[in-house]
C-alpha cells in the first residue's frame, strides 16, 4: 500500500526481518534497484536480532540494524533517522514498556502514552522518525481506534486534528497465529498535500475488509491476492495515483471520511462508523463458512468484553472499589 520503491525504510520493531524482506521484493517486482532503498532496523531481542541479520545476509540485503539489540522506546540506535517508509508490527497493547521511565520524552509530541499500554508510543515513536514527506504503515489493535483509556484518546484527537491520519483499514480476525483477535493498519503521513500525489488535506480513508478473506484450517484466515490488491488498489485511487483508476466511495467497504465529520464521531477511527453497515453474508453462504464466520464474529466480541471488563474493573479499583 506504501509502496516504498525509493528511499529509506524503517522498522524500529524489525523481529527477524520481515518487513524489509517484502520491501526488496516489492522493489524487485517492479522493476526498481534494490540499491535505492536504504534499510535500518532494531530489535531487543538478542536471538531475533541475530536472525534478521542472518536472514538479510543470505538474501544480499544491506541493513544498519545497529551495532547489538537494544530497547526503541529506551535506547534508540537511530535518534537522528527521518525515515521516508516506516514499516512496523509492533507489540501492541505491551503493558510492560516501562513507560514510567520515559514520562518526560521529545517524542511524546501529541500526548504523553499510558503506562500501561505502548500502542500509542509506538505510533509517536514512528511519528518521530518520519521525514517532513514520510508516510508510515504499521499494524496496531483494534482498541487503538476508539480508546479513551489514559489519554489514548486525547493522543488520537491531536493526531487527527494535525491531518496525520492517511488511512485506516479494518481486517478480520484469525490473521496472525499469535493471536485471533482482528486487527486494524494505521496508515499515517506527514504531508498529505506532497507533490507525489493528489492534495487530500482534511480527509481520511475508512476501508473495512472485515468480510474479506477465507478459512485455510479451523483456526486461521487468509487474504487472496485480489483481495490485497483490491484494497491497496483502493487506496492508491483515494490518494490520486492514476493507474489506479477513479476512487469513488463504496458502502459498506470504503469511504472519505472529513476531519469535521471525524470531530463529530469524537475522533473515534473505527472504520465501521464511516463506511456503513456491512452485509453479514449472501443468502446462499455454505453453512460451514457461516458458522465460521458468526464464530469469529463471536470470538472477536469476546475479546472486546473481556478487554471493556477489565477496563472497567480497574476505573473502579482507581475509585476505591473492589480487591
Amino acid at each position: 500500500m506504501i509502496e516504498p520503491l525509493k528511499g529509506r525504510v524503517f522498522d524500529p520493531c524489525c523481529g527477524s526481518g520481515g518487513m524489509f524482506v517484502s520491501s526488496e521484493r516489492f522493489v524487485v517486482a517492479h522493476g526498481g534497484r534494490r540499491a535505492d532503498l536504504s534499510i535500518y532496523g532494531q530489535e531487543s531481542n538478542y536471538t531475533t536480532w541475530r536472525l534478521a541479520k542472518m536472514n538479510l545476509a543470505i538474501r544480499g540485503i544491506d541493513a544498519n540494524l545497529g551495532p547489538e539489540p537494544a530497547d526503541s522506546f529506551h535506547r534508540d540506535l537511530h535518534p537522528d533517522l527521518k525515515a521516508d517508509y516506516v514499516l512496523a508490527n509492533p507489540p501492541f497493547n505491551d503493558s510492560d514498556w516501562g513507560g514510567e521511565r520515559v514520562r518526560e520524552d521529545k517524542r511524546w509530541k501529541y500526548g504523553t502514552p499510558p503506562v500501561g499500554n505502548a500502542n500509542y508510543a509506538w505510533i509517536q515513536h514512528f511519528l518521530h522518525h518520519l521525514s517532513p514527506s514520510g508516510i508510515a504503515g504499521f499494524v496496531m489493535s483494534n482498541g487503538s481506534l476508539s480508546s479513551n483509556q489514559s489519554g489514548e484518546g486525547e493522543i488520537r484527537k491531536n493526531l487527527v486534528e494535525a491531518d496525520l491520519v492517511d488511512c485506516i483499514v479494518a481486517l478480520p480476525g484469525q490473521l496472525f497465529y499469535t493471536t485471533g483477535i482482528p486487527v486494524c493498519l494505521w496508515f499515517l503521513a506527514r504531508d498529505k498535500k506532497n507533490h507525489r500525489f493528489r492534495n487530500r488535506q482534511g480527509e481520511t480513508l475508512f476501508i473495512d475488509a472485515r468480510n474479506m478473506g477465507h478459512m485455510i484450517d479451523r483456526t486461521h484466515r487468509d487474504l487472496r491476492d485480489e483481495e490485497i490488491k483490491e484494497i491497496a488498489r483502493t487506496y492508491h485511487a483515494w490518494r490520486g495515483e492514476r493507474e489506479a483508476g477513479k476512487y469513488e466511495d463504496r458502502a459498506g467497504f470504503c469511504r472519505a471520511g472529513s476531519t469535521p465529520e471525524i470531530r463529530e464521531h469524537g475522533h473515534a477511527l473505527t472504520a465501521g462508523r464511516y463506511v456503513g453497515a456491512v452485509e453479514d453474508g449472501p443468502e446462499d453462504e455454505p453453512f460451514d463458512e457461516t458458522m465460521r464466520r458468526l464464530t469469529l464474529k463471536l470470538t472477536a466480541n469476546f475479546s472486546e468484553s473481556n478487554r471493556l471488563e477489565k477496563i472497567i474493573l480497574e476505573s473502579l479499583r482507581g475509585l476505591g472499589y473492589g480487591s
